[in-house]
């Protein structure tokens, strides 16, 4: 790589890797899924009571794998930052927001499982969310 007065070469350490590689799989797991995966199913001829049914068993899934990684990140970003810093972060305000849209998709979910609006809102806010996260630079590089 050529060294020039814009690009500073830092070596990633392992907290920075561990929130990259967390973010890619829930932010891209969530993208995936609604964007592409429910789509091509649906491009391909799958009935849509089907294609239904994949959704409302997927979606929960990937929501809680996304609140274990939101964990992950927030761990992370609390080594790098200490606590007092997290709150002030958007990085930080952030996976509290993913957290807590989280836990209220699963609220709602066993309270009322019939509000499907509501339930593909929260996913899409945890989507945008994590598109949101994906433009903040990793916890120990520059801001």
């Amino acid at each position: 790589m050529s060294k020039s007065a814009t690009f500073k070469h830092q070596p990633l350490k392992a907290g920075a890797i561990s929130w990259q590689l967390a973010q890619t799989f829930w932010v891209g797991g969530l993208w995936l899924l609604h964007f592409v995966m429910l789509p091509a199913l649906d491009k391909i001829g799958l009935a849509p009571l089907l294609i239904e049914e994949i959704a409302n068993l997927l979606r929960p899934l990937l929501v809680g794998f996304t609140a274990f990684c939101a964990l992950l990140q927030l761990l992370v970003l609390w080594q790098a930052e200490r606590p007092v810093g997290i709150w002030r972060d958007t990085r930080g305000q952030l996976l509290l927001a993913v957290l807590a849209m989280a836990a209220v998709y699963f609220a709602v979910r066993a309270v009322a499982p019939e509000a499907l609006r509501w339930l593909l809102f929260n996913y899409l806010v945890l989507a945008l969310c994590g598109i949101l996260l994906v433009l903040q630079p990793p916890p120990g590089q520059g801001r």
